[in-house]
């Protein structure tokens, strides 16, 4: 049975999702704001977010909010972190990829998990120690035994693009092995597909907790692993931790191997343990 709390983080992303596809006839009409190189922000982002931490916020008025748009609200034990449209580039061109994430976070750790892309109409909810759910079937990561034919998912962060070069020399590594590699413009979703066994792993630097807070426990409850690229914990998904995540998640098999390239092609060396 689906726990209370998601029960109204699930209304809030459909009702989230709502706002986005409103919108997609009349892109060209939006005001956009370009907060940083290649990072950019519209009224959908920010009615988006309203809508959702307004339904939030009425069921559950004392938890903090962490939003890629309103920044943070409150604080304490436990914090909603939203990102009300992840692959906001991908939806102000009008390609069809993203999606609306929120986490509800205990003392750091993510522990309800809702993703809804409202396109596909497919819906993402894990909570802790209760398994990954897509709509209403159970998912879980991909067997795949080794890195040889995996399908791997990156991202090319805006504000990591100094290590550019670095990353290249990895995917060139990993290209030699995997199927094939995908960037797809949204963390949230690449890493739903990890968990739901569409890709066998997924790694990417300069993530933000928006981005993955909702994912990462998507993947864990889908039976896969999470770690930085030294094969070391996260640390705090919220606003006490890291700014910036460096971020490598899988099957066990095929998620070792991956991070073990990235130490061995020396993409890992480009970070410090934290942002």
């Amino acid at each position: 049975m689906q726990k209370p709390a998601v029960t109204v983080m699930v209304k809030a992303a459909r009702l989230a999702g709502n706002v986005l596809l409103r919108h997609i006839n009349r892109l060209e009409a939006l005001n956009v704001v370009q907060k940083d190189r290649m990072d950019y922000a519209s009224e959908v982002d920010a009615d988006a977010e309203k809508v959702i931490v307004k339904e939030l916020r009425r069921a559950y008025p004392d938890y903090g909010v962490m939003g890629e748009e309103s920044g943070v609200q409150g604080g304490g034990r436990y914090m909603w972190v939203i990102d009300p449209l992840d692959g906001t580039s991908n939806y102000l061109r009008g390609f069809p990829h993203y999606c609306v994430s929120i986490a509800l976070v205990e003392n750091g750790e993510p522990v309800d998990a809702v993703i809804f892309d409202p396109l596909r109409n497919e819906l993402f909810t894990a909570s802790r120690g209760n398994g990954a759910v897509l709509n209403d079937r159970r998912i879980r990561v991909s067997e795949r035994k080794e890195l040889n034919g995996a399908m791997v998912h990156t991202g090319f962060a805006p504000r990591e693009r100094k290590r550019t070069s670095p990353q290249l020399k990895c995917v060139d590594a990993l290209l030699v092995q995997a199927e094939d590699i995908r960037r797809t413009g949204s963390a949230a979703l690449d890493l739903a597909y990890v968990a739901c066994g569409r890709s066998d792993a997924y790694f990417e630097a300069g993530v933000k907790a928006w981005d993955i807070a909702a994912g990462v426990l998507l993947v864990r409850e889908a039976g896969g692993r999470v770690t930085d690229f030294k094969g070391g914990t996260l640390g705090r998904i919220d606003d006490r931790g890291p700014q910036q995540f460096q971020v490598v998640a899988g099957n066990l098999k095929v998620g070792d191997a991956l991070q073990k390239l990235i130490v061995n092609t020396g993409f890992a060396g480009e970070f410090d343990a934290k942002f």
